[in-house]
């Protein structure tokens, strides 16, 4: 899979390692700033600030 997305990828090896690690910054952007604290907050609701835990 990977042999296959580099040969498609446009350019010489250091211009296809950057459209890479762009793409991945981009979705590790989207993941830590819209997917997990949906899911933090979905599943995880923060907890009572009136309950006293001992």
């Amino acid at each position: 899979m990977y042999g296959a997305l580099w040969r498609v990828l446009p350019g010489p090896w250091f211009v296809k390692l950057f459209i890479v690690l762009v793409v991945v910054a981009a979705i590790l952007y989207g993941l830590f700033w819209y997917a997990f604290p949906w899911v933090s907050a979905t599943y995880f609701p923060p907890a009572d600030a009136n309950t006293i835990t001992q």
